[in-house]
């Protein structure tokens, strides 16, 4: 009588691997977000749990976010929506072109702005604490798209405007948009040359009255200083030099005022270029963003 065989318990790991099905895969990638191969590799370790496994993914993104904490993350992409009399606008970013490029991070991007458009979130913070429909926070998707990538991920810039009429324009690259608010309806054209050039020349404010104090009385202290420092001005009196730089703060405005900036390539100015549409239409709320070169 043959003695009979001991049975196998050294079904093993690679026992295991088998027993990871595509289908499973595909489950978690849909709960998670996560790479295929990330999928297979956290539901082996966790020997087919899915909430262990989804703890593994999210651990790994932490970890990538903490060991790249000082990298600076200035390629992503810049995304915006126009629903109503609101639009929105946000940028994913991260460390190289390459993920930038790639479409699921475009995707990403474009899944956070839509739970950004169905909670109506008003600013970063509070769209950052919004959940997604499998229970995740958004800051918890941007870990996890760290953990996928490799790479510092984060959430650089959030904005929301309401307004009668908005528009909305995102450059070829993807690296720098604006959405604009107008009192009212104007032609689709009128409006998208003007968040062209918003976008393009990067005013600081729609007009004068809005331009933050805080740069108005930096540019006039340097105008000041600029002038005391010319031997030409060494006799004329404070009055004089204050006048001289109110000159000077015109030319600022012009140039970094969306209304009062040139409209490029004419000799007009964009205030004068929407009234030319409709004599009542006027900017009145504007959010611009770019990726830093």
């Amino acid at each position: 009588m043959r003695p009979s065989k001991k049975p196998n318990n050294n079904l093993t790991r690679k026992d295991h691997i088998m027993e990871i099905k595509a289908a499973d895969v595909m489950k978690l990638r849909k709960m998670t977000g996560a790479g295929m191969m990330d999928c297979k590799k956290a539901l082996i370790e966790a020997e087919g749990d899915y909430d262990r496994a989804q703890d593994i993914i999210r651990e790994k993104g932490k970890l990538v976010v903490s060991k790249r904490a000082d990298r600076n993350a200035s390629e992503g992409v810049v995304v915006t929506k126009i629903v109503g009399q609101k639009a929105y606008i946000l940028c994913l970013a991260c460390e190289t072109d390459f993920v930038a490029q790639n479409a699921e991070f475009g995707a990403s991007a474009n899944a956070i702005l839509e739970i950004a458009v169905a909670a109506d979130a008003a600013d970063r913070d509070t769209l950052l604490a919004v959940k997604n429909a499998e229970g995740r926070t958004v800051e918890e998707m941007v870990t996890e798209k760290s953990g996928q990538t490799g790479e510092k991920v984060e959430l650089a810039y959030y904005a929301r405007i309401e307004a009668p009429y908005c528009n909305a324009y995102v450059h070829f690259n993807k690296k720098l948009g604006t959405v604009l608010g107008f009192n009212k309806v104007v032609p689709e054209e009128v409006a998208h040359t003007v968040a062209m050039q918003a976008t393009a020349m990067a005013p600081i404010s729609i007009d004068v009255d809005d331009c933050p104090a805080e740069v108005v009385a930096h540019e006039k202290a340097i105008a000041l200083e600029q002038m005391k420092l010319d031997p030409k001005n060494a006799n004329k009196p404070e009055t004089i030099l204050e006048k001289i730089a109110e000159g000077k703060m015109r030319k600022f405005y012009e140039e970094n005022t969306l209304l009062n900036q040139t409209l490029v390539g004419e000799k007009i100015t964009i205030r004068e270029y929407i009234q030319n549409a409709d004599k009542e239409a006027t900017i009145v709320a504007y959010k611009r963003f770019a990726l830093e070169a």
